[in-house]
């Protein structure tokens, strides 16, 4: 996804070397020359917040719009009572349903544009709201992201049901495990300003307005990491952690690195590798699906963590929980698929 939703698209390049600046001893700066370098970062870090801030905003001002509009219509309890069967078997109430058909259809922000507007009228838990985060994590941006999936070389349905059923299950289990267990069950606290019941609309849009610049802060801080996690060696070290794994999810040492950039930045990144390796032949089609498919269920790790975190999320959940259940869910999808691949080989010959 990278950066909660555009697949890393949108998030502009980042042309000043943080790293340098990050990097070398304070004895040996010219403070002046050092003073300089730090206002320009600064401008050029304001400068890719307000244009990822612009384009999210297209997706999450129409989102909120609707909803009102839905709320004001009444349809809003039709719509929990329609959904209310999935999202009960996570815990979830109906109303949060149309947050995630929302993050599926857009973006997460649009989402949590939704969010934003129903969450403060709600009673959730910690743990609700990490189990919402993390099946928005895994399921989000389906018409985008599946076409990209389909141009690397994997059929459209196949990823769509590995990304819906996967978020369902990994939805089910997550609250079973924080139900046993008794874990993050405090009211889960939220950035956003509550809503009162009998808001006048001009109200409402002063109340939305704040929750759109909380966003702004989030987006800006998130960003931030990220240039700071790429400037100490995060995003190396944990490619250096999970590229030894991929080669028992059905993946060879040459598709192991474009994986785990496309688990980390982003399906975009990620997909425009496999393309390029799958065009030049070096990708066996049962391999790019492997690849693909665990990408699809694990990606923008760092971005997306810090995001939902950020919003109230537990990282137990929306992180290595989801890790461990992706890599679980592949290496059994490709130890059947090597069981049922000889049986098809026979009946042929």
């Amino acid at each position: 996804m990278g950066t909660a939703g555009f697949s890393s698209s949108i998030i502009p390049s980042f042309t000043y070397d943080t790293g340098r600046l990050l990097s070398v001893p304070f004895r040996t700066m010219n403070l002046q020359k050092t003073a300089r370098d730090y206002a320009r970062f600064l401008r050029d870090h304001l400068k890719d917040s307000v244009v990822t801030s612009f384009e999210l905003f297209k997706v999450t001002i129409p989102a909120l719009i609707v909803t009102k509009i839905l709320a004001e219509l009444g349809v809003i309890g039709s719509i929990a009572a329609l959904l209310g069967p999935v999202m009960g078997l996570m815990g979830l109430p109906g109303e949060l349903g149309l947050v995630w058909a929302t993050a599926i259809l857009t973006t997460p922000y649009g989402g949590i544009g939704v969010y934003a507007a129903l969450a403060p009228s709600l009673h959730i838990t910690a743990a609700d709201l990490t189990v919402l985060a993390s099946i928005m994590l895994i399921a989000h941006s389906l018409p985008i992201e599946l076409s990209i999936t389909r141009k690397a070389g994997a059929g459209m349905l196949p990823m769509a049901l590995i990304r819906l059923f996967g978020a369902l299950g990994y939805g089910v289990i997550l609250y079973h495990v924080c139900r046993s267990l008794s874990v993050w069950q405090e009211e889960a606290v939220t950035i956003f300003r509550q809503v009162e019941k009998d808001q006048t609309m001009t109200e409402w849009v002063l109340s939305q307005c704040v929750n759109l610049s909380m966003i702004c802060v989030v987006i800006f801080f998130v960003l931030l990491a990220m240039k700071f996690f790429r400037a100490v060696g995060l995003i190396r070290l944990l490619e250096n952690m999970l590229t030894p794994i991929l080669p028992l999810l059905g993946m060879s040492r040459r598709a192991a690195p474009m994986t785990v950039v496309g688990m980390i930045l982003g399906i975009a990144y990620g997909g425009a590798l496999i393309i390029r390796e799958s065009a030049e032949g070096g990708m066996e089609s049962r391999e790019v699906f492997n690849s693909l498919a665990l990408m699809s269920l694990s990606h923008g790790l760092v971005e997306d963590t810090l995001l939902m975190m950020a919003l109230g999320a537990k990282v137990g959940g929306i992180l290595w929980g989801r890790l461990v259940f992706s890599l679980l869910v592949i290496y059994l999808l490709v130890r059947v698929s090597n069981l049922l691949l000889p049986k098809r080989e026979t009946r042929k010959s």
